[in-house]
């Protein structure tokens, strides 16, 4: 099942239980100076979620455009060198605005992924977790979510594969210290040994060394957390979910790694083609190998890089346009580790643009203006390239605030 099928089949599901398809928002959150990007599918509902705005639905689905590349939720250094980190990626989701919750969100969710006529994962390859209890606040103890776990039971999910994880990292969430918070409930997927990052080949559920990959994540807002810790439970319990398509493609795509999706290969393929490379066209890549880091910086920046300009993000010194800067100059970089001596990130946008315009159109209304913002900054930045390699000034910062080049 192909990206674009997947992102299809998601929405058509949902549609058909009677939420309301939304379009995903812009990447530049509007009217929310506490994030830098839309980094999640409930930002554009945050409002609707705490109560100050009210829509004429109460049940949505959507594919949100995300970037995590600064300020608290920041992979960049990660990505390229690991299978599943992005600074952009699309999160599928559903959400529930006082409408159903618990066992209408889990039914819904395991149908599915489970189902011949939907996704057709395989029951046996799959694990969930429900929150195990935690001290929200000193004296403060919230239960295990045993609501959740019946709700799973309800849907033959057996006993052994439900997990109930304590504490309040892993299956509690909260938009901030205070506010709607609740309860969440993960689906999990075995990817088997060969994703283990530590060699593993018989370790058991949860092991966290890489061949369980959580695919879906369930969030049970139940409750009112005040400045004292105090829950209290909310009017109307909401839900969010938030499942992460290229996660879900690799999976449908029998694959381990998200870059070998076809959401990243014919972007890989290419930056190998402008690069003079044959690693993708000999598929030669291999984890960890060559420059195969490289292709994948390349490929997942492009994408980062054509959707912000085309949310209206210019690259700059200071706030978002900074990170722009800092995810162009390191795919720019990367292009030269390659051996590349001329322009190709440009190039990269339009392959970006030829790739999602279906999904996106708006893409293509702004591809020459994405084209030459690009082309621009980085004829800029080959500019200083040799002044640069000669000093000890970052090729990564737009400051050119001394300190050591990296290798």
């Amino acid at each position: 099942m192909t990206g674009n099928e997947i992102r299809e089949k998601f929405l058509q599901f949902f549609e058909g239980k009677g939420h309301r398809q939304v379009r995903s928002a812009s990447l530049v959150p509007h009217g929310d100076p506490t994030l830098l990007f839309t980094n999640a599918g409930m930002n554009q509902f945050k409002d609707v979620f705490l109560g100050l705005e009210r829509r004429d639905y109460t049940r949505a689905t959507s594919c949100q455009k995300c970037v995590r590349a600064g300020g608290k939720h920041n992979d960049l250094e990660n990505v390229g060198f690991t299978k599943r980190h992005h600074t952009f990626f699309e999160m599928l989701g559903n959400f529930s605005f006082g409408d159903y919750f618990k066992k209408d969100a889990i039914a819904y969710a395991w149908e599915l992924i489970t189902s011949p006529q939907w996704f057709a994962i395989p029951k046996d390859k799959l694990y969930v977790t429900i929150f195990g209890g935690a001290e929200i606040s000193p004296g403060n103890m919230l239960e295990i979510d045993t609501p959740a776990g019946q709700c799973w039971l309800a849907e033959r999910v057996p006993q052994e594969r439900i997990h109930a994880i304590p504490g309040l990292k892993e299956n509690f969430w909260a938009m901030g210290d205070t506010g709607p918070c609740g309860p969440c409930s993960e689906i999990h997927y075995d990817m088997g040994p060969a994703a283990s990052e530590e060699g593993h080949a018989d370790c058991k559920f949860p092991c966290d060394c890489g061949r369980y990959v959580e695919i879906w994540n369930l969030v049970f807002m139940q409750f009112n957390r005040d400045a004292s810790g105090t829950l209290t439970p909310l009017p109307k319990p909401c839900v969010d979910t938030g499942m992460g398509l290229e996660r879900v493609a690799a999976v449908l795509q029998g694959v381990v790694s998200n870059y070998d999706t076809d959401l990243f290969v014919p972007l890989m393929k290419r930056a190998a083609e402008l690069c003079g490379s044959e690693l993708v066209l000999e598929d030669k890549v291999e984890e960890g190998k060559g420059g195969a880091a490289s292709l994948r910086v390349i490929a997942d920046h492009s994408r980062a890089t054509t959707f912000l300009i085309n949310d209206g993000v210019l690259p700059s010194n200071e706030g978002r346009g900074y990170v722009l800067r800092k995810i162009m100059r390191r795919a720019i970089r990367h292009g030269y580790l390659l051996g590349m001596s001329e322009s190709f990130l440009d190039r990269m946008v339009d392959s970006v643009c030829d790739l999602m315009k279906d999904a996106y159109p708006e893409l293509t209304e702004s591809q020459s203006r994405t084209s030459q913002v690009v082309l621009s900054e980085e004829s800029n930045f080959a500019g200083r390239f040799n002044s640069l390699l000669k000093s000890s000034t970052s090729l990564f910062d737009p400051h050119e605030q001394t300190r050591q080049r990296p290798a």
